[in-house]
Order: C-alpha cells, then sequence, then structure tokens
C-alpha cells in the first residue's frame, strides 16, 4: 500500500481523549500546530511521548472536521526503532491485498475473497476467502504496534496494548465457525519493523490470553506479519513466530 500523496512530518505535542492529538508540523519549534485524528482505539504504549516525531496524511475532503491523520510514529530509542504504523484502518487492506498476490501460502489459493462479511453475534469478519472444493476461512485482523522492550528479550510483539473485550469476542465467534466445519484465521498484523515473534499481553489482558489458548485448542489458527514501513508506503514484510 502506498499512501496517495506524501505525508507530511511533524512532532507530537500530545495525544488526548483517545482519538486526538496535537501535532507541530515540520518537526521544528514555532511550526504550526494542527489537531489531527488519531484512528487508534488502543492505549499506545510507548508511541504517544511528546516530541515524538510523527508522519500525518492530510485529506483532500473539505467537509471532514480534521484534516489531518496521524499514520505513523518515530518511537524513543526505549521503545524500539524505526517507524511504527498506528492507522488501524489499514491492516484489512494490506492482508486482503497480500492474499490476493498470494504473498501469504496459507490463505493462498481461494477462488473469491469478500471483506465485511456478517457472521457470528451481531459481527463482521474482516475477510472471508471462498472456494467451490473447500471449506471457507473465516480471517480476523488484528492491528499490532505494542513492543515493551523491558519484558523479556525486548523484541516480541505484542496483542492487546489494553483491555479488549471486543476481542475475547471474535475469539470465541471464531471457535464457533471452526465447530461449523469452517477455517478460523486470527491473523496477527505487525506495522513495525523491529521484532522478532509474537506473543500476547497477558499482564495486559489476562482474558484475552486465555481466549486466545482456548481457541487453538479448538482448532482456531494463528498467523503473524510484520511489514516494511517507509513514509511512502506500508507493505507486508515477512512472517514472525508465535511464542505464546
Amino acid at each position: 500500500m502506498r499512501f496517495p500523496t506524501p505525508l507530511l512530518q511533524g512532532r507530537l505535542i500530545r495525544r488526548y481523549k483517545r482519538f486526538l492529538a496535537d501535532v507541530e508540523l515540520g518537526g521544528e519549534p514555532g511550526g504550526e500546530v494542527v489537531t489531527v485524528h488519531v484512528p487508534n482505539s488502543g492505549s499506545m504504549i510507548g508511541l504517544d511521548a511528546p516530541g515524538s516525531p510523527v508522519w500525518l496524511s492530510r485529506s483532500g475532503n473539505p467537509k471532514r472536521k480534521l484534516a489531518h491523520t496521524l499514520e505513523l510514529v518515530e518511537p524513543a530509542a526505549a521503545w524500539g526503532e524505526g517507524l511504527v504504523g498506528v492507522n488501524t484502518g489499514h491492516p484489512n487492506a494490506l492482508v486482503a491485498a497480500a492474499i490476493a498476490a498470494g504473498t501469504i501460502p496459507e490463505l493462498a489459493g481461494y477462488a473469491r475473497l469478500r471483506r465485511e462479511v456478517k457472521y457470528g453475534r451481531n459481527s463482521r469478519i474482516d475477510v472471508l476467502l471462498e472456494d467451490d472444493f473447500r471449506p471457507p476461512a473465516y480471517v480476523e485482523v488484528k492491528n499490532v504496534h505494542l513492543r515493551r522492550p523491558s519484558r523479556g528479550d525486548g523484541l516480541a510483539a505484542e496483542f492487546p496494548d489494553c483491555v479488549t473485550a471486543r476481542g475475547a469476542k471474535h475469539l470465541e465467534e471464531m471457535a464457533a465457525m471452526v465447530a461449523q466445519g469452517c477455517r478460523a484465521v486470527m491473523l496477527y498484523l505487525v506495522q513495525r519493523t523491529d521484532c522478532t515473534h509474537f506473543r500476547t499481553a497477558a499482564d495486559l489482558d489476562p482474558a484475552y490470553d486465555s481466549g486466545l489458548r482456548r481457541a487453538l485448542e479448538s482448532g482456531v489458527e494463528a498467523l503473524c506479519w510484520s511489514c516494511a514501513i517507509t513514509p511512502e508506503s506500508i507493505e507486508l514484510d515477512r512472517p514472525l513466530p508465535l511464542r505464546l
């Protein structure tokens, strides 16, 4: 995925009310300060420090209340290296494009791909793969941006970064699809470049950790991919092993 227009560089002043942030454009003191949309409902641990370099997209839609959207953050050295994608609106499209291109071997070869299909208890599956000769595959995509260098070897991508009741619900619904004879795949997309493996953040959300373990025991599959990220584009890069 290439950004349709060049991103604007800036410096984070503060994030507040979860979906808002003030950013000083240009990255130097004295620049114009704008309020931007933060498309991320998580806590963004390690990615919301004042002074962090950030990159913004700008919409040409005059009806938007906020023209700018936070896309990338460069964390402080203690919290990793490289750029981190924080826009949770991108992973579904990134994964769908990668599946269509045959990038993910475990999900290759299906005849049809649909997105945002209703299933379960008033939910929508991110990607539904269908074929006339095998059971459908329900693919739930989760955005991952947390890395905590102070834990273990400091190279794990972790999910979630706060309690997610919605995520736990999705695990139960995916297990139910397996019980009906379908494939169900959790795909954790790591929008950063500095991790070597994936694990759940069990201390932040014990219920999600135990829910994932139960789901895997019931036949739900789990995959993890990291991304290559630049101010020009984000693409799936390589699979990461799961260490639960």
